[in-house]
């Protein structure tokens, strides 16, 4: 990518080197992959054919290096990518077992939460289609916040459309902060994109319709409600649409939500309606969960149309 061209999709956030396990039990094996939720959506936006850029801090280390790597191998944009020799690339590690997957993280004090709203390339976000953030953007830091607030508002001036995932993460700060945080977002942004499970301890409303009329209360435009191997809702003020899910058989769910929203930002950007976008994105997850870990198994574009056509 020519450092002259502009880009489809901005996202913010932090980069993560991940250790997933890959046998259950007390089996003592792990993956090594990377994670970071809007990484993890940047990269399966391009694999879809977007053109994107990543905007954090890495560490001056080894993780560090091996995330700049990964990014330049998949074509990602890295103008907006500092390092800080004064602070550590975060690393996470995913264990499985009867009840799912949970993770352990040794991300405090890691250059990404050292963001400040002086690191967003505004002239890069400016030319792009859309911005994407999470909560996790916004949960490492006081100053993570503040730097995602300022690129909301430099992407608003500049009338690029902003998508919000809020991911929440209690482990990084408590509800009522969260909560607080997540609400004023949602009012800034076009393109709402929760899982049900966080919204529902945000909003305090249980069932997907009532979640989406709270959705909308608070200021979202567009809602794209995930329900994981239930589907998703899209809704408008135009009205509303269940979208199935895909069956396949699935060993790992790390990153089905970010591939989500990354396929879904890129068949946006490509021209797609938020419904066609959704159907995609959802061949786009359930691919994802195949394979372990959140970025190696994240498909291209041929193999989700592939996937599609022979259901």
């Amino acid at each position: 990518m020519s450092v002259a061209e502009p880009v489809d999709i901005v996202a913010i956030g932090e980069a993560m080197v991940e250790f997933n396990q890959t046998s259950r039990g007390d089996e003592r094996t792990y993956l090594q992959g990377f994670g970071g939720d809007t990484s993890n959506a940047l990269i399966a936006a391009v694999r879809q054919g977007a053109r994107g850029a990543y905007v954090t801090k890495l560490g001056d280390d080894d993780f560090g290096r091996m995330c700049l790597a990964l990014w330049k191998g998949e074509g990602v944009d890295t103008r907006g990518v500092g390092i800080d020799p004064a602070a550590h690339t975060g690393i996470y590690f995913v264990r499985h077992g009867p009840d799912g997957h949970t993770f352990s993280y040794l991300r405090a004090g890691s250059a990404a939460s050292r963001m400040q709203p002086s690191d967003v390339p505004e002239a890069l976000l400016r030319g792009a289609k859309f911005l994407h953030v999470s909560g996790i953007s916004q949960a490492i830091s006081a100053s993570a916040v503040d730097t995602v607030f300022h690129a909301i508002r430099v992407a608003r001036a500049a009338g690029v459309r902003v998508a919000y995932d809020p991911n929440l993460r209690l482990k990084l700060w408590p509800l009522d902060r969260a909560r607080a945080i997540i609400t004023a977002t949602i009012a800034l942004a076009d393109y709402f994109l929760p899982s049900i499970d966080d919204v529902r301890q945000v909003s305090g409303v249980e069932e997907p319709e009532p979640i989406l009329d709270w959705c909308h209360r608070a200021g979202a435009s567009t809602v794209v409600l995930k329900l994981g191997k239930d589907g998703s809702w899209v809704s408008t003020a135009s009205g509303r649409t269940r979208i199935a899910a895909y069956a396949v058989d699935a060993v790992d769910a790390t990153g089905a939500g970010d591939c989500f929203d990354g396929a879904l930002l890129a068949r946006l950007a490509a021209g797609d309606d938020p419904v066609t976008a959704a159907h995609y994105a959802s061949a786009a997850a359930a691919l994802t969960t195949t394979g372990f870990g959140a970025v190696a198994p994240l498909p291209t574009a041929e193999q989700v149309r592939k996937f599609m056509a022979e259901r």
